[in-house]
């Protein structure tokens, strides 16, 4: 069977969005714990009170940390995939800061299918993360994941 005929649904597809995760001050502390970026503009609510940001925001790649768990909730599914990985992205901005207590989700569009070998094939994702009751999304990337059929 070739690569073609396991695509569930066909470029340009959108999937999602995903549920909603909330990003409390708990979830920011643990992160900045786990990766030592402890900048005030993450842990310290009354220095951070007194930035544009008016008070803690998310690490950027603790909302990129998030991509997992959503692309979970909406995976655009090929036929007989056995497993998948992260490849990696190919453009990452973060375009609007998540304030402590938000909640963000994720909506992703089918851009690419690229075979790798009989046994593989390389997903092209566009990613949208938005921040509820914002007209800004917290980030956009271009996400590669790579999806292997049978025991290679």
């Amino acid at each position: 069977m070739d690569i073609q005929s396991r695509i569930a649904t066909p470029i340009g597809s959108v999937a999602g969005p995903s549920r909603w995760f909330p990003v409390d001050q708990g979830r920011i502390d643990a992160f900045a714990d786990l990766t030592e970026d402890r900048q005030f503009i993450h842990v310290d609510s009354d220095r951070a009170r007194q930035t544009p940001f008016g008070g803690t925001i998310a690490h950027g790649f603790l909302t990129l940390s998030l991509l997992s768990a959503m692309l979970a909730d909406c995976r655009l599914v090929f036929d007989g995939e056995t497993r998948v990985v992260n490849y990696g992205f190919n453009r990452v901005r973060f375009v609007a800061p998540v304030p402590s207590g938000a909640r963000v989700r994720a909506i992703f569009a089918l851009a690419g299918v690229i075979p790798q070998g009989p046994g593989a094939v390389d997903t092209v994702h566009e990613v949208t993360v938005e921040i509820e009751g914002s007209e800004k999304p917290a980030l956009v990337a271009e996400w590669i994941t790579r999806g292997y059929f049978g025991e290679n």
